[in-house]
């Protein structure tokens, strides 16, 4: 009985408010109320990416806002450079590689960001894009966008910056205009508090105008730039979603405000870190500047099995949790604190947390929860 905890990073908790926009009939794609529509929901998201300059709508998931950045921009043989800060990283390096880029890997340990100096070191005049995840959602760990951007222009070459922000639009700052991106990609099931269905690119004019020779059909910005003129798309878009779309950005624009959204999820998240040391166990993101506020990877001690862990709580308690991906399999498990979020959640949370990692059988002390409880209580 009762609600069932969605903790994992994504797909988040969908407000209700959202499923009844969602719920609404459907109106012609062609028609005078979807091109109002239209307008709105682009501008929103506009000041969602702190952008003056397009965004790109697409009935995708994430990994398909992935390829659009690159085909848009880029063509057979170019070298891009990429950071692996995770599973994701690698992924869409992979991703790359089939499309017919050269990838240029900076290896990491997957507990830290990626790295401003190394990203310079390794930065040639042949690299024609570099390729960052802002918060890599399988580890916990965000890259710094800004010093990233200034370490690329102190080289004196200039390749595009594209950067993935799945995990991180609409809950942690970004700034894809004053931060020097030239595409951002991002999606609905995250920050945005939507189902999946919707993948995302802001594109600077320096991305619109370096047409690369990827090929490149659905994907392509031009007609869908045209089309969005007039307040349409040249594919069916998913109305449905953007009604849902359209009520979740009045809730985080309008209603609460970006920066007031981006601070609860920054005390989320470092209440949920409290919790995790004073339970003796370790986050594992190691760079203080680099945690993220959308989730928290949490390290399992020796012997013990992250899944197994998992598994119980699910099983006794109801609630999911995210689980270790790639290298971390079993090693991590994932507190997904982000969207449709407050603090009553996280107590909620953190409790069957703690209740899980004891009847598990993980040694671990007492009065996490509560630690993390005072750090709510006391924090402004």
């Amino acid at each position: 009985m009762g609600r069932h905890f969605l903790q994992i990073p994504g797909p988040t908790n969908v407000p209700d408010r959202v499923l009844r926009a969602i719920a609404q009939p459907t109106v012609d794609h062609r028609g005078p109320a979807f091109a109002r529509l239209t307008g709105e929901i682009l501008e929103r998201l506009k000041a969602v990416f702190r952008t003056r300059h397009h965004v790109i709508v697409y009935p995708s998931s994430g990994t398909g806002a992935w390829e659009a950045a690159l085909v848009n921009t880029l063509s057979p043989g170019d070298r891009v450079l990429a950071y692996e800060t995770g599973h994701f990283s690698a992924l869409w390096c992979e991703m790359a590689a089939r499309l017919g880029l050269v990838v240029d890997l900076v290896p990491g340990d997957w507990r830290h960001g990626a790295d401003p100096d190394a990203i310079a070191g390794h930065l040639t005049a042949e690299h024609a894009a570099v390729m960052v995840v802002h918060n890599e959602t399988s580890t916990g760990v965000r890259s710094r966008i800004p010093e990233i951007r200034a370490a690329v222009d102190r080289t004196g070459h200039s390749p595009l910056l594209l950067v993935d922000t799945i995990s991180s639009l609409g809950s942690m700052d970004y700034r894809h205009d004053e931060w020097g991106v030239d595409v951002t990609v991002g999606c609905s099931q995250k920050g945005l508090m939507l189902p999946p269905g919707i993948g995302l690119n802001a594109v600077s004019p320096k991305a619109v105008a370096h047409r690369g020779r990827l090929p490149r059909s659905y994907w392509d910005w031009e007609p869908i730039i045209a089309a969005n003129r007039g307040g349409f798309y040249p594919y069916t878009p998913p109305t449905n979603l953007l009604y849902g779309l359209r009520e979740a950005l009045v809730m985080l624009l309008e209603e609460e405000g970006l920066a007031e959204v981006f601070g609860r999820h920054d005390r989320h998240a470092e209440a949920t870190r409290r919790a995790v040391r004073a339970w003796g166990l370790e986050v594992l993101c190691a760079d203080e500047r680099e945690h993220s506020s959308s989730l928290t990877a949490v390290l399992m001690p020796d012997g013990h099995d992250a899944d197994a862990v998992r598994r119980l709580i699910l099983d006794r308690y109801d609630m999911s949790l995210g689980t270790g991906l790639g290298r971390l399999a079993g090693r991590v498990f994932r507190i997904g604190h982000l969207g449709h979020f407050n603090d009553l959640t996280l107590a909620g949370t953190l409790s069957g947390v703690e209740m899980g990692l004891s009847a598990a059988g993980v040694p671990i002390k007492e009065g996490g929860t509560r630690a993390a409880l005072a750090y709510l209580e006391g924090a402004e």
